[in-house]
């Protein structure tokens, strides 16, 4: 097993999910990063739920989980594993002989890791584990339990009544706050669709009053059950994110991820606002991990994914491929090529696939030249 080593504090200055920096110190993309999808159940049906065609009723059988690790182990470059479902904390057999196994591993490496859940569970049934985290990743797109009734139950097939929701809702906020009391690292993620986007400030202050560490805002993925929603307009998209700007808490990191606008844009308005974004402090833009410097495992089949949602086919499979090689044959692909651009002096690596489909179907980012310059600073 590869050593330990000492590892630095998450901040807005290192955020080792982020493929940028292997990519400007390294002059290439390289494997950094793996995500497991350790479970197909979840309790709530999310309308934005970007694998939610994937989920189940019933549990089927995952890997060993030794077999898993020695995949891992070839990899000298790993240096983040995440952690995601479904709902991983809902089966206690995942949590033992996936989930624990992972972490412990991780813990012995050096590795950052981060878990995916609602946050929905009794607090118990996190407090045996959660040292071991380093990032408890939550979703935060409601602005009320009334939203969350809605939204997370929307496509549940049948009637959850408001009282229950209600229930989970303000066990996913009490949750939010005993663990960020307790020093866990809680990161909130907000989805901007027609619904979130005009209230996103407000769901900001919710997730400061949590305690949490850090805002992610992201597109909506239109993906599985969130495909037949309707995405923003760019315009919007750039009014809602320069609005949070002005009315954020400054205290809170706030991570702008597969930002939809970049330093190429013909549009003077997309331009500025990819200055501000790097301007502000406590602000950050993180570049796409999939693909760049992230592959996903479905510990059930072992096929290797770029990512745990979209059209991309397996790339290979644990029983039988290196996850090194699999990385590589990834970058060979003409999907790789058309996205992978790079621009050091604007610090841009280019577009997310799904984003990159969603809203500039007719660019070749290949060909493209960034109309700004970021100072070195």
């Amino acid at each position: 097993m590869i050593q330990a080593e000492q590892k630095k504090s998450l901040s807005p200055v290192w955020d080792p999910w982020d493929p940028w920096y292997t990519r400007s110190e390294k002059g290439r993309y390289e494997l950094t990063s793996v995500e497991f999808t350790v479970t197909q159940l979840c309790n709530l049906r999310c309308e934005h739920c970007a694998v939610g065609e994937m989920l189940v009723q019933e549990e089927g059988t995952f890997l060993p989980v030794d077999r898993l690790i020695r995949r891992l182990d070839e990899v000298e470059s790993l240096q983040t594993i995440s952690i995601t479902g479904g709902e991983p904390v809902l089966n206690p057999q995942v949590v033992r002989d996936m989930i624990r196994p992972l972490l412990r591993y991780a813990r012995s490496r050096g590795l950052y890791t981060q878990i995916n859940s609602n946050l929905t569970l009794p607090l118990s049934r996190y407090e045996d584990w959660i040292e071991d985290v380093d990032v408890l990743h939550i979703s935060y797109n409601y602005r009320d339990a009334a939203d969350f009734h809605r939204i997370a139950f929307e496509k549940n097939g049948r009637d959850v009544s408001p009282a229950a929701a209600e229930a989970l809702f303000n066990r996913m906020v009490d949750n939010a706050k005993a663990l960020s009391r307790a020093g866990v690292f809680v990161s909130a993620e907000t989805l901007l669709s027609p619904f979130t986007a005009p209230y996103v400030a407000g769901m900001h202050r919710d997730v400061s009053e949590m305690g949490c560490r850090r805002h992610e805002v992201h597109p909506l993925y239109p993906s599985d059950f969130a495909k037949g929603m309707e995405l923003i307009s760019l315009d919007t998209y750039r009014n809602t994110i320069l609005e949070l700007l002005d009315k954020r808490d400054p205290s809170v990191w706030i991570l702008f991820g597969t930002l939809p606008f970049y330093p190429c844009s013909d549009e003077a308005a997309d331009r500025e606002c990819w200055l501000r974004l790097h301007r502000e402090k406590n602000v950050t833009v993180r570049h796409d991990p999939d693909g760049r410097n992230r592959l996903n495992i479905n510990t059930f089949t072992g096929d290797v994914f770029v990512t745990d949602f979209g059209e991309v086919p397996s790339l290979g499979n644990v029983e039988r491929d290196r996850l090194d090689a699999v990385f590589q044959r990834w970058l060979e692909r003409p999907e790789a090529k058309r996205l992978h651009c790079f621009c050091p002096a604007a610090r841009c690596t280019g577009p997310n696939i799904l984003v990159a489909d969603a809203y500039y179907s007719n660019w070749d980012f290949q060909q493209r030249q960034a109309g700004v310059i970021l100072s070195s600073s």
